[in-house]
């Protein structure tokens, strides 16, 4: 079941490969209603506890396939739906401590019936703060 909040606190976790933590990831649903075209996507920004976090430092999971920041715009036919969370995955050797982070997520998106120049401002009109407080245990 999705959380109302766009940020998910079901999936925050320290990412862990051949026994090092690398980074962390939580899972985040769309604020559209429609759902997404990857090429609608524009790279987005993570700041976790004020620390910025973009470009090929974060990484999308839809539909259980990985995406680099980077090759977005190339996915014109991968759809990220309404009711299924994306996992952003952030690359930050030794993740997260535990306890309690600020996580914010900071992205927009073409809509295909507005004019380029307005999508920025469609996102900021439509969505309220995409962040939240969670625990990291």
């Amino acid at each position: 079941m999705l959380e109302r909040e766009h940020i998910q606190s079901r999936g925050f976790r320290n990412m862990t490969e051949n026994g090092t933590v690398t980074g962390f990831q939580f899972a985040f649903r769309t604020n559209y209603y429609r759902g997404v075209w990857l090429s609608q996507l524009r790279p987005a920004t993570v700041i976790a506890d004020k620390e910025i976090f973009g470009g090929d430092q974060v990484a999308w999971t839809i539909g259980g396939k990985n995406y680099e920041q980077a090759e977005l715009a190339n996915y014109g036919d991968v759809h990220w739906a309404l009711l299924e969370p994306a996992i952003l995955t952030v690359r930050k050797p030794g993740g997260l401590t535990q306890g309690f982070h600020d996580l914010e997520v900071k992205y927009s998106y073409s809509c295909s019936y507005f004019p380029p120049t307005m999508d920025e401002l469609m996102v900021a009109i439509s969505s309220g703060p995409l962040a939240r407080r969670l625990l990291l245990v």
